[in-house]
């Protein structure tokens, strides 16, 4: 047979994927025209019925319980209307599979402090930190947001995989004095510009006084409610985590909507498109158990100054000193890039390629992608070969810390987005955030800082 009768292999295998145990699947299906199965074995959250009284019309599954996805119709704006309503005046959000795991007992820092890589024990009661617990190979088991509810009580508003087996299985044999249990807290989002006028309707001016990632205990319409001013935005806001929230959210749920639109909002789902943007991970699409925290610009999660043993501190101080030294103990990297193309305004049902524009060959491919209206350009993260990566910034932070790079790569769009149907737009790695948060992560304002000592 000739070697052009010869098939390429449908999910891309000349992709180098030699780093993981687990392929990621490339192959290009595109979206496919099924409805989502509603039935008893994926849960409904307490505001499931409320985001369908308001109009939801598509949902995916998260933590095993099903998550509004979009709320406005496409023939009334779709997801571009939502961004607008985020950017420019306030929303709500049905958060609620961002469930609270929580660890409380006389040994619960002793624990936290093993199972995440950062110093929980610098950590105050009532307040909270971006946090990453991996497993033995450095692998990304979680990102939550950690609260610290008191000395002895932590809560793990984790993102989309499960937690609470693991923290479990670590105690056995550890025997730490503590519970680990799934509580009936349920968190929702009030995110955008006016979301302090928000709060201060429904929990009073001293919201103002909270810090970021600082709580305070409320009361909404004779309900107990957890405030944080945090959010998986960028733009300014909170979230209220609503105690027994089978019993209470409506109670909850109702005034907070009434303000909300009493300042210009309404319910939109989870901002895709605005996280991007904010170079905000999203675990199991940008990374997963099997992504180094150094291979998604989390290496700063990793200190250098924790004397104690935490799971995976043995291989992730290898990985960071391998780092230092100028190599890559993974395959691809992610980075952000800019690319041509027909505005991308909804979700990416695959994995689009990326490819080497001088040789034509696949090399890697996206995670998140979307159009951004203020750059008036497509934005993505993406995973590319770490080795195409030329620049003299620290590997880890290359492309989140330096000026863009003019590194570029060729992204296969579907059609409907492509300049010319079969064939890639040019795409060139840039710097990330695209647009920066109102409330910047340590990681921005350290660059932020570099950025003011490189001109002064």
């Amino acid at each position: 047979m000739a070697t052009s009768d010869i098939m390429e292999h449908p999910n891309h295998p000349n992709v180098d994927q030699s780093d993981r145990v687990l392929p990621r699947n490339l192959r290009q299906t595109g979206d496919a025209d099924i409805q989502m199965l509603i039935s008893t074995r994926v849960r409904k959250s307490p505001f499931w019925h409320l985001s369908v009284e308001e109009g939801c019309w598509r949902a995916t599954v998260y933590n095993r319980m099903y998550h509004p996805r979009g709320m406005i119709e496409p023939d009334e704006g779709g997801a571009m209307a939502e961004y607008d309503l985020l950017v420019n005046h306030v929303t709500l959000w049905n958060v609620a599979v961002e469930r609270q795991i929580r660890v409380k007992g006389p040994d619960a820092e002793d624990l936290v402090n093993y199972v995440i890589t950062r110093d929980a024990t610098q950590i105050e009661p009532m307040h909270g930190k971006y946090a990453i617990l991996c497993n033995e190979d450095g692998g990304i088991l979680n990102d939550p947001v950690l609260l610290r509810i008191s000395d002895d009580e932590f809560w793990f508003s984790i993102s989309d995989s499960t937690l609470m087996q693991w923290l479990q299985g670590v105690n056995v044999g550890m025997d730490f004095d503590v519970e680990i249990d799934e509580i009936d807290v349920s968190p929702m989002q009030i995110q955008g510009p006016k979301s302090v006028d928000v709060m201060v309707d429904v929990v009073g001016e001293s919201v103002t006084d909270i810090p970021y990632y600082g709580l305070m205990e409320a009361e909404v319409n004779g309900s107990d409610v957890l405030v944080s001013q945090t959010g998986f935005s960028g733009e300014k806001g909170f979230e209220i985590y609503v105690k027994d929230s089978m019993e209470n959210a409506e109670a909850v749920w109702n005034p907070v909507l009434e303000s909300v639109r009493a300042h210009g909002g309404d319910v939109i789902a989870p901002s895709h498109h605005r996280r991007i943007a904010a170079g905000i991970l999203s675990w199991g699409q940008d990374m997963d158990h099997e992504t180094s925290p150094f291979q998604v610009n989390l290496g700063y999660q990793v200190p250098d100054d924790k004397d104690a043993d935490y799971v995976g501190k043995e291989e992730l101080e290898r990985q960071k000193e391998l780092v230092e030294n100028g190599e890559y103990p993974f395959t691809h990297k992610l980075v952000g890039l800019k690319m041509a193309g027909e505005p991308i305004r909804d979700y990416s049902s695959d994995f689009w390629l990326v490819s080497d524009p001088e040789t034509g060959e696949e090399c890697g491919y996206v995670t998140s992608p979307w159009w951004n209206p203020e750059l008036e350009t497509n934005i993505a993260l993406a995973h590319v070969p770490a080795e195409k990566l030329d620049t003299d910034a620290p590997l880890d932070d290359s492309v989140y810390a330096a000026a863009d790079l003019d590194t570029e790569f060729a992204v296969h769009l579907p059609d409907e987005y492509a300049e010319e149907p079969g064939e890639p737009v040019y795409a060139t790695v840039s710097e990330v955030p695209f647009k920066e948060s109102v409330n910047p992560s340590a990681r921005e304002q350290a660059k932020l800082h570099a950025k003011q000592d490189a001109n002064e």
